[in-house]
């Protein structure tokens, strides 16, 4: 690894879905932006993952880091906690394995950031069909982000893709046209290190269900504001089953960002360092 750090430091969350993950880490050999790292964070994959990922810091030209823990359920926010830590840049950039980024993903976040934000990205989810169709040669043509060739596929044009087609001034007018609000999402959402470390990251007592979400709450209760690139920063959301998805889990989050908005709170005792 070389002693330089990058500009930015991309955390890519993972669990043993190793079709997905080399979709998206193929994405990533196409930016146009190259000074970039990719974080793993894995959370209890099998040999097969490692496998994938040792295959593929032997063929990308940026380098990856695999953060891993033991498999003890759904505990994305743990994991992305240890990701942080190892993250070597200033600003980080997150995103899920499931997302394949368009090739001006890691540009637009890095052209765009700004001191006391955090940025809002937007994805564009694909049916199960096409995620499956798309290929590697796919991903280096750009066709996932073609409306032509996904329309070829079923896709039906509705406005939803003009994600996929705005550039430049529509782009723009479009991110300060939309109703949805700015939040740290977690396929697509980026920020400094020290206003993340300053509110001691992800609270691990959230498991599936706005964890991300919380984050960006608490990061806006410190002061930080949020840009909109919705239309702009674009990645394609690959579909899957969500077996880790339980009612407990969201009730006892809705709970936990209710205290958060209540209190108005920036900190939680469960994060990065614990009381």
């Amino acid at each position: 690894m070389e002693n330089s750090s990058p500009s930015i430091s991309v955390i890519v969350s993972t669990y043993n879905s190793e079709e997905w993950l080399e979709k998206v880490l193929w994405g990533f050999h196409q930016q146009s932006y190259p000074d970039f790292e990719v974080v793993i964070a894995d959370d209890g994959s099998g040999p097969r993952t490692k496998d994938l990922i040792r295959s593929m810091q032997d063929t990308v030209f940026y380098e990856i880091q695999h953060v891993w823990q033991k498999d003890d359920g759904f505990q994305k926010s743990k994991i992305l906690n240890k990701a942080l830590k190892a993250c070597r840049a200033e600003y980080i950039l997150m995103t899920d394995g499931d997302c394949i980024p368009r090739k001006d993903f890691v540009e637009v976040h890095y052209l765009n950031r700004a001191a006391g934000h955090f940025i809002s990205g937007g994805y564009f989810m694909l049916p199960m069909n096409i995620s499956q169709l798309i290929t590697k040669g796919d991903i280096e043509e750009q066709n996932c982000f073609n409306i032509k060739w996904l329309e070829t596929h079923g896709i039906a044009k509705k406005f939803k893709t003009t994600k996929l087609t705005a550039k430049g001034h529509v782009s723009k007018f479009l991110n300060s046209l939309t109703p949805t609000t700015a939040s740290w999402n977690g396929h697509n959402s980026s920020g400094w290190k020290k206003d993340i470390l300053r509110i001691n990251g992800f609270d691990e007592r959230m498991q599936y269900g706005g964890q991300d979400r919380e984050l960006g709450e608490r990061l806006i209760n410190s002061g930080i504001k949020s840009i909109q690139l919705r239309y702009s920063a674009i990645c394609v959301h690959l579909d899957h089953k969500r077996g880790y998805k339980t009612e407990v889990s969201i009730q006892k989050n809705k709970y936990i960002r209710k205290q958060v908005k209540k209190t108005r709170s920036s900190w939680t005792d469960y994060g990065l360092t614990k009381k």
